[in-house]
């Protein structure tokens, strides 16, 4: 299932999220030079996160090789500013654009909730426990992870929690078929988050950071009591219930 929207409208601007879409945007432009090789290599190896590297457990001088024409060297010295710089990494234009898609969704009310300094701490803390869970997943591995998947998926913990019941708008593909239909928030996180689970086990070296995906969501599950603001929820859901009301009655919905 693919969100496309949701039903639950914001009482304040979301000028964080749209700044870290803003932010992700920038770095694939200047850094990762819209995704052509050899920046794009460069820029994953050299920003992004790799465990064997940070932790020392694979020796300096060792030579990875990831593909035909893609390989490194392990240096002596960690990257400790690759815990947050993988965060702003991608590995394509997919990646990019699912993942600020799904910041965009979810990400307005949960910053709302929290409010905004509140919420820059949230998704960064979300990212670091994320890693953390990838990093424990293979401390060997000599892979980079890029990508803000593990801090989105903090997004999406946390939406889970706050508005179980906002509808989301999903598309989903039966074949060439596509379907378009509302469910519940809850019911879309939790078969999303199960996925990841399921895919931990067939998972071949694929190069998707599934044990990111599980840590983030459940650092957000459990962070967002931390980070609430209790008024502004009860306000949202009572705004949530109120246009629920007047769809029913036919009207058209408040605009925030």
């Amino acid at each position: 299932m693919f969100p496309i929207r949701d039903d639950n409208q914001t009482l304040r601007k979301s000028i964080v999220t749209f700044g870290l879409i803003i932010a992700n945007v920038v770095v694939w432009v200047l850094v990762q030079g819209l995704g052509t090789s050899p920046t794009l290599i460069e820029s994953v190896v050299t920003l992004g996160l790799i465990p064997g590297e940070l932790l020392g457990t694979v020796g300096a001088g060792t030579r990875v090789e990831l593909g035909p024409s893609i390989a490194y060297v392990i240096k002596g010295s960690p990257h400790w500013f690759s815990l947050l710089s993988h965060m702003f990494m991608h590995g394509g234009w997919l990646h990019l654009i699912g993942n600020m898609w799904f910041l965009w969704v979810f990400g307005d009310n949960v910053e709302d909730a929290m409010g905004r300094f509140r919420f820059i701490v949230f998704y960064l803390l979300c990212g670091l426990t994320a890693a953390g869970a990838q990093i424990f997943s293979d401390p060997s591995s000599t892979v980079p992870m890029v990508g803000a998947s593990g801090a989105v998926s903090g997004v999406m913990g946390a939406y889970a929690v706050l508005y179980p019941r906002a509808g989301v708008h999903v598309l989903v593909l039966l074949g060439f078929i596509p379907l378009r239909f509302v469910v519940p928030a809850f019911l879309m996180l939790v078969y999303w988050f199960l996925l990841q689970l399921l895919s931990t086990s067939f998972d071949q070296g694929g190069g998707v950071a599934f044990w990111a995906h599980i840590g983030g969501f459940i650092a957000g599950v459990v962070l967002v009591f931390f980070f609430r603001d209790e008024e502004i929820v009860k306000q949202q859901r009572e705004l949530m219930r109120w246009n629920r009301w007047k769809h029913q009655r036919g009207e058209r919905p408040s605009s925030s």
